[in-house]
């Protein structure tokens, strides 16, 4: 059997990546597959994206990867397009959408977010409390499963079995209808204080024969003082407003 970790929303914050890096390679798992936003939120873009880069075997743009990749960034975000200089940002720039596989038999589609935009979000305990959403919001969460354009396919491409997806930062997992859905949660913008979190799909990977397969979501806890010593030691003008979002 195949064991796959799939990592999210790392958001700059090396503490937890390294983490979580270590417990995957305590679990004896040799594929990684990161679903976006390596970046923002934290002081250590430019090495966790050195990281990342080396480390996973898929590397999936987050809507954040999107923002401070670009050159139109706004002053609150310019000192991470600083932070990771024009190599880095092409590499972010330049990543894939969506990534789809078989495992055991089921076809496995991972995206950041949906298969809309970057920034749709399917959340089933969503509760309004979020205003940046209101017209972006997914209800159905049968419309993860569809084909778009956005990721590349057509109404004739085969629709998944299961959609795995990020952005959310909380981990899930439940089926609907005869599908399944899940959520990697957040490697370093968990809502936890000092908590990690990620998702192993162990199967048969590349096979199209059906065969066992399980989902399960891992928790990590990482030394939240060592990354908020990062923040406080770095020049981000933001400081405050992350350490209060890492601690609350």
């Amino acid at each position: 059997m195949d064991k796959i970790a799939l990592i999210g929303d790392v958001h700059a914050n090396l503490t937890a990546l390294e983490a979580v890096l270590e417990d995957i390679e305590k679990r004896n798992i040799s594929k990684i597959y990161c679903l976006g936003d390596i970046v923002s939120k934290s002081v250590n873009p430019d090495i966790v994206i050195d990281i990342i880069k080396e480390k996973c075997d898929v590397i999936l743009k987050g809507n954040c990867d999107e923002i401070f990749s670009s050159e139109r960034a706004l002053t609150r975000q310019f000192w991470t397009r600083m932070k990771i200089g024009e190599k880095r940002a092409k590499f972010l720039r330049e990543l894939p959408i969506m990534h789809e596989f078989y495992l055991s038999g089921k076809l496995i589609r991972l995206f950041h977010a949906s298969p809309y935009s970057l920034e749709h979000i399917y959340n089933p305990e969503y509760n309004n409390h979020d205003k940046r959403y209101n017209n972006k919001i997914i209800i159905n969460p049968m419309e993860l499963f569809k084909n778009t354009d956005f990721i590349g396919k057509s109404k004739n491409d085969k629709i998944p079995d299961v959609i795995g997806y990020a952005h959310l930062h909380m981990p899930i997992i439940f089926k609907v209808e005869d599908k399944i859905i899940f959520n990697t949660g957040s490697v370093g913008a968990s809502y936890n204080k000092g908590e990690a979190t990620y998702t192993i799909v162990e199967g048969e990977l590349n096979s199209q024969k059906n065969m066992n397969m399980s989902i399960s979501n891992v928790s990590v806890y990482y030394n939240l003082e060592k990354e908020i010593k990062y923040i406080e030691e770095s020049d981000i003008p933001t400081k405050d407003d992350i350490i209060a979002y890492l601690k609350n």
